[in-house]
């Protein structure tokens, strides 16, 4: 005897507790990334991170989604669907799978012709950061209910992901005014050149076959224009079209919100591969997401003078 007592998973009789992956139902990132939103959300992303040279640079040689942009979108959503929803080895697994695959490529650098890793921190802290701004733009003007706090939170809890990506947590920002100093910081090496007016062609106008061409255009163009329109006054600079005003972006938002949320939740969580569906099987019906929820934990979440 070692004198150790048993734990609640090792006493006979009782089976071990469900895992809750890295994040759990009782987070903040939990109850947001089954929004529906966040499809709006990943353009967006897409959008912004074309912005910075050397990034994009690394997609444009190391991606097919000029040829495969749904398998791609669809992988990127998979991959944080199993990060948010899957189990701890699930998540981990995927994460290794990343790191692997970017140790080995490397790019062109459009101003000095230079080889790059495409893991460069740098990079791969721009792309988390641009993902995770446009996450929660996009949810809280779409009518998603954060307190001020729960947003610090969400920033907080995604350092997770960056870890997984191969970042150093301790590099990452940590709540949205470290998210946004961050951002006044990378703004000057900002640019919209060839690449990034590849992207933009691309995603308005994603290829598609002849007869497809009509439902693009009315199903795929307006959520193309909603992400561009979220952007930051700056990003319309840059890639120097102009969108309708803010007000407008913000009442387009919200109604596409209200509208995608109307879809019933067992239908739309069946992509990406119903990773929600199976999270709530292993975790019992109390772990079903919902932003919603929040509200009820804001008091317990928000310092005072927060709420």
């Amino acid at each position: 005897m070692n004198g150790t007592k048993p734990t609640r998973e090792s006493e006979p009789g009782r089976s071990a507790a469900p895992d809750p992956g890295l994040y759990g139902p009782a987070s903040v990132t939990w109850q947001c990334h089954g929004d529906p939103m966040m499809w709006i959300a990943g353009v967006r992303a897409l959008y912004l991170q074309a912005l910075h040279p050397r990034a994009v640079r690394g997609v444009i040689e190391n991606s097919d989604f000029k040829t495969d942009a749904w398998g791609r979108l669809m992988r990127t959503a998979d991959f944080v669907g199993t990060i948010t929803y899957g189990t701890t080895d699930a998540a981990e697994r995927a994460g290794a799978r990343v790191r692997k695959i970017h140790r080995m490529l490397t790019a062109t650098d459009p101003a000095t012709g230079e080889r790059f890793p495409v893991d460069d921190p740098d990079l791969l802290l721009w792309i988390h950061c641009a993902q995770i701004d446009s996450f929660l733009h996009v949810l809280r003007r779409s009518g998603v209910p954060l307190t001020p706090a729960q947003a610090d939170r969400y920033v907080d809890e995604n350092r997770t992901n960056a870890r997984l990506v191969g970042l150093d947590p301790a590099d990452v920002p940590a709540d949205t005014a470290q998210l946004a100093a961050y951002f006044a910081e990378v703004r000057p090496l900002l640019a919209a050149g060839a690449d990034a007016a590849t992207v933009d062609d691309f995603l308005r106008s994603p290829p598609t076959h002849a007869l497809l061409v009509p439902g693009r255009n009315l199903l795929w163009r307006p959520v193309a224009d909603l992400a561009y329109g979220s952007l930051p006054a700056y990003a319309h600079q840059l890639y120097g079209r102009p969108a309708p005003a803010p007000r407008s972006i913000t009442r387009r938002l919200r109604l596409t919100g209200h509208l995608l949320r109307a879809i019933p939740a067992g239908l739309r969580w069946q992509l990406p591969p119903g990773h929600i569906l199976k999270a709530m099987r292993r975790m019992g019906p109390g772990s079903r997401p919902s932003p919603y929820t929040l509200r009820t934990s804001a008091a317990i979440l928000d310092r005072p003078g927060r709420a």
